[in-house]
């Protein structure tokens, strides 16, 4: 998934959208869709002070700047920030669990490069101990992760087991005892 978000180049790039003389998009170019800002945001569902964030946190790199300076994303980044997103979201991590997890995706891909280009014993089992290192590190941090939500998926259980038997009780016309709807 962040391959390809590694690679960042910062290079200035025409303003997204360019268009021919006529006014229509030039359907023989090949280059890469840049969006602005505004654009990211409003096919994200982002602010656009959200996206600057993230830029400012370190998380997100504009592809290109266009020749007016302004931040310029493409489709690596879009894939980024729903990434991102998705963890902050959906898994609950924070932005800075997020941001090492995405060094760690970008040293792994580093490591992966140097790896291929080395015969140096040596500095391959220094790669493959750098890689471990950062493995043992994301894996204590999911397993961390992963422990908060079973014991909350349990208190969660726990009180609907608890609601239903006050439910059982009522309607076998008993009178449940503690009978609270917030247990």
């Amino acid at each position: 998934m962040l391959r390809a978000a590694a690679r960042k180049t910062g290079a200035t790039a025409p303003e997204a959208g360019a268009t021919m003389a006529s006014g229509e998009l030039d359907p023989g170019d090949r280059s890469p869709r840049l969006l602005k800002i505004a654009e990211v945001a409003d096919e994200l569902g982002l602010t656009t002070r959200a996206v600057r964030y993230y830029e400012e946190l370190g998380l997100l790199k504009p592809a290109a700047r266009s020749e007016g300076s302004y931040r310029l994303f493409d489709d690596d980044d879009l894939e980024r920030l729903r990434f991102i997103r998705g963890l902050r979201d959906d898994a609950g991590f924070s932005l800075a669990e997020i941001g090492r997890m995405l060094e760690d995706e970008e040293a792994r891909e580093r490591n992966r490069a140097r790896f291929r280009t080395t015969t140096d014993l040596e500095e391959r089992r220094t790669i493959l101990r750098d890689a471990l290192i950062r493995v043992d590190r994301q894996h204590v941090s999911l397993l961390g992760k992963a422990d908060r939500i079973a014991a909350m998926i349990s208190e969660v259980e726990s009180r609907r087991d608890h609601l239903q038997r006050h439910l059982a009780d009522l309607e076998a016309g008993r009178t449940p005892r503690h009978a609270d709807p917030g247990s």
